[in-house]
């Protein structure tokens, strides 16, 4: 019975994970479009460009964990 509740919790909590996980994602492509208007460094620029790239195009195939993984690379880029 404890193994039915448990798994219960985690297919009910499933879309709220995706709801954070694409929120998060939007937030972190506007973050990169900031950082890109920004003008960074020359060193930085490629990653950002590359990171915002695939961020978008994970965030239209509905896959947010890697969309979250292109964003810490920005961040990486950013050193933040």
């Amino acid at each position: 019975m404890r193994a039915f509740f448990l798994a219960s919790c985690l297919v009910l909590s499933g879309p709220a994970l995706a709801a954070d996980d694409a929120s998060a994602c939007a937030a972190g492509i506007a973050m990169i479009r900031d950082a890109l208007a920004a003008n960074p460094s020359e060193a930085a620029l490629p990653k950002l460009k590359k990171a915002l790239r695939v961020a978008e195009r994970e965030q239209k195939e509905g896959e947010f964990d890697e969309c979250l993984d292109a964003v810490a690379d920005a961040r990486k880029a950013l050193g933040r």
